[in-house]
């Protein structure tokens, strides 16, 4: 976070928006770096948690990025693969349209994503391994479109099944996507210490668009 704020210039009192923020961890942190912070997100009970940690400077709300947003915000942060969860194409242009009209003026957007052929690449389709007595079983697979993750939880001869998929978006999909919303990508990283975006090694996809 420190090397991102540093990176675009943010300055203390600046307004930030953490979207989606889970339980307010990066929030929390920016708020305490000097930032007035948002912290949004879909779960009702994750915003429940972070409100503890609210002040003058630092709010949580429910909010789903499909929707448009009421504010404007110097910086606008989608960290940790938290974009790409839609079943259709379409939305993700939609979400970046969103976060777009949510700028002021020299405005920055972040968007941290994995790096798609790396994570193709070191992919391990089958996974069993018990952890303090629980069973857990993963699979996962590359689609056309989505890479998927199947997990199975065993506890007490009970089992549990739970699905993850994110879209398998590339640099050139995402700078697609970019231009459809009306931005531009002024630079990639392939970390989250900022080195350069290469394809083949690196571990994110980092994008800073305005």
């Amino acid at each position: 976070m420190k090397n991102l704020v540093q990176f675009l210039h943010l300055r203390k009192g600046h307004k930030i928006l953490d979207l989606p923020c889970g339980k307010g961890r990066h929030a929390v942190f920016l708020n305490e770096l000097g930032f007035k912070t948002t912290g949004a997100d879909l779960s009702a009970n994750s915003i429940q948690y972070a409100k503890r940690f609210e002040n003058a400077d630092l709010k949580f709300v429910i909010h789903d990025m499909r929707d448009p947003l009421s504010h404007q915000y110097d910086a606008i942060f989608n960290l940790f693969t938290s974009f790409g969860y839609f079943n259709q194409e379409e939305t993700n242009s939609k979400v970046l349209m969103n976060f777009k009209n949510a700028l002021l003026e020299d405005g920055h957007i972040v968007i941290d994503f994995l790096n798609l052929k790396k994570v193709i690449n070191d992919l391990v389709p089958y996974q069993h391994f018990t952890k303090k007595g629980i069973d857990f079983t993963i699979r996962k697979k590359v689609s056309e479109k989505f890479i998927i993750k199947e997990i199975d939880v065993k506890f007490d001869n009970e089992t549990k099944h739970y699905v993850e998929q994110v879209q398998a978006l590339d640099l050139s999909v995402m700078k697609t996507l970019a231009q459809q919303a009306g931005l531009q990508i002024q630079h990639v990283f392939g970390d989250h210490a900022l080195n350069p975006f290469d394809e083949l090694n690196s571990d994110r996809l980092i994008l800073i668009m305005q």
